[in-house]
């Protein structure tokens, strides 16, 4: 599907002009980044493995894609989803839309800074209140932490943590 009429109107070059501002939030991660996982299970062991992400602009600039795919290709994929970032000035916020068809894996969630960080607040397909943060930002590495819980009154329980470093623009 490279050089499909497809893709050439799904991608864009950049943000949309006069949406640079608001598109920094996320702008950064514009590129191609290998991640190292913790997915934590409900045993309390950790399963280790590695992955990829892409990050490019969609949409004439108006939003951010993503691929998130482990373990790194050509090995059989465990998860292979995509994120949708779309800036929402009513708002000044983020709506956040994940997708990962192979495991039924589906989230809504709202993106804002947070100081240094970046933090999403929203709900998965199970109904379980979303929490998923980038911290330690750097232009060439980020540490992602998803985190879940059943209610506001649980603790928030840390599910994964991506450990990513860019490899290409």
């Amino acid at each position: 599907m490279t050089g499909s009429p497809f893709l050439a109107a799904l991608g864009s070059e950049g943000p949309a002009a006069g949406r640079e501002k608001d598109m920094g939030l996320y702008g950064w991660l514009i590129g191609s980044w290998e991640m190292e996982t913790d997915h934590r299970l409900d045993d309390g062991t950790i399963h280790k493995s590695s992955g990829e992400i892409h990050f490019g602009w969609v949409l004439e600039g108006r939003a951010i894609q993503d691929v998130w795919i482990r373990p790194k290709r050509p090995a059989p994929s465990t998860m292979y989803g995509t994120t949708w970032r779309i800036f929402d000035p009513a708002i000044d916020g983020w709506h956040i839309i994940w997708a990962d068809p192979l495991n039924q894996d589906y989230s809504r969630q709202i993106g804002r800074a947070d100081g240094k960080d970046i933090v999403q607040i929203g709900e998965d397909s199970r109904g379980l209140k979303t929490r998923w943060r980038f911290t330690e930002i750097t232009a060439d590495s980020f540490h992602w932490i998803g985190e879940e819980r059943s209610s506001e009154s649980d603790p928030w329980l840390i599910t994964y943590e991506h450990f990513a470093r860019r490899t290409a623009s």
